[in-house]
């Protein structure tokens, strides 16, 4: 398990009392921070209509990121598919290659693309859990339903609001396969016409699809060949039905022979691990804001998160959250990151953390990239 490399994942979260340029800020620093600290890829998430997060564009939030920043990779986690096309995507990481060449990755994901009642895939699993534990003891907590979510009045909005009147999305298989084609050079009309991306075409990105189960998301990863990033952060009840179905669709292409994942994971790192369960207090009604959906609340205080009211209905909603958060010292956190990539076999870890002072946060990121690289962890990536 020596060549483990960790990875950033950054929402651009917006901490109480301060502002949306100031949380662009604090990620521009992070990911140059990130790059001295030998992290493998820094990647930026899309999210809409969330008052505490300021991570809309990642394609705009890329382009400002590359020119700080000089080695390390960059990428979206995830361009959301459900409400763009493929040519728009292209084009934009196109942009971006033609002047930071070979430094991008192209993470795609469907949310927004599945409109209220129809039925998500099969879940294919091969991994047993028994007792809310894989074998290997790393908890897997009771599912959490996100179907009221998608019949929400604030989703249906952000719905209405990035698509055209009238627009339906494309299915997601065949749009990856205009994208991918889009990017090769080879894509053809039904009636046989060719369309050239400039820039675009030949763009030396590398492409990953996002998903949270073992469902379209897993089985187009790996129909295609392509690398696949679970969510353990996001449905931690789902991280092993994703990475088992991704790797029983597998079929070697010409981007790998062998499947390729990532497993995300929320951590906070302190020096002792009362100091990171402090700075993780505001985490549970960070959640709850987000579960609820009123949209992601700016990143409160301790003071303000232990002001919070905590009815059992409301600590139900994120217990799965709070208790797959790894919090603590380095060594601590760090041995839930290896008990993490055993349990799912990832090639790679993608670690999202937030606190509300951005020191914390850096020095989060820091104190896991000693301790890792102590442990003799190769931060080189595949």
């Amino acid at each position: 398990m020596s060549d483990i490399p960790l990875g950033v994942l950054d929402l651009v979260p917006i901490p109480s009392g301060s502002t949306a340029a100031d949380a662009l800020r604090n990620s521009i620093d992070l990911a140059q921070q990130a790059e001295r600290l030998g992290y493998a890829r820094y990647w930026f998430a899309e999210h809409h209509l969330n008052p505490g997060v300021a991570g809309t564009s990642p394609a705009v939030v890329l382009a400002l990121t590359a020119s700080a920043t000089s080695t390390i990779r960059l990428g979206s986690g995830a361009v959301q598919l459900g409400h763009r096309t493929a040519l728009s995507t292209v084009e934009e990481f196109g942009l971006l290659d033609a002047l930071h060449p070979g430094r991008f990755d192209l993470g795609l994901g469907r949310s927004g693309g599945r409109p209220p009642g129809e039925k998500a895939a099969p879940l294919p699993t091969a991994t047993p859990v028994v007792d809310g534990r894989a074998p290997n003891g790393l908890l897997i907590p009771p599912r959490f339903s996100f179907e009221y979510l998608l019949r929400s009045p604030r989703i249906a909005l952000q719905r209405k609001l990035l698509l055209l009147p009238n627009a339906e999305s494309q299915d997601y298989a065949e749009q990856i396969d205009d994208l991918l084609s889009l990017l090769a050079g080879t894509y053809r009309s039904p009636e046989g016409v060719e369309a050239h991306v400039v820039p675009g075409e030949g763009a030396d990105v590398e492409v990953w699809i996002l998903g949270s189960s073992g469902g379209q998301s897993a089985e187009v990863a790996g129909g295609r060949g392509l690398r696949f990033a679970a969510n353990y952060h996001v449905s931690p009840a789902t991280v092993l039905e994703a990475v088992d179905g991704y790797r029983a669709f597998f079929q070697p292409s010409e981007f790998l022979d062998k499947p390729y994942v990532s497993v995300s994971a929320d951590v906070v790192v302190a020096e002792d691990d009362a100091s990171a369960r402090e700075l993780a207090t505001g985490y549970g009604p960070w959640v709850r804001s987000i579960r609820t959906a009123e949209g992601a609340i700016e990143f409160p205080t301790p003071e303000e998160a232990r002001a919070h009211a905590w009815p059992d209905e409301d600590r139900a909603l994120v217990q799965d959250r709070l208790d797959t958060q790894f919090v603590g010292s380095a060594g601590r956190v760090a041995d839930q990151l290896e008990q993490l990539q055993e349990a799912t076999g990832a090639e790679e870890l993608l670690i999202t953390t937030i606190t509300h002072d951005h020191a914390d946060r850096v020095r989060s990121y820091e104190l896991l990239a000693e301790e890792w690289r102590r442990r003799g962890h190769s931060f080189r990536s595949g």
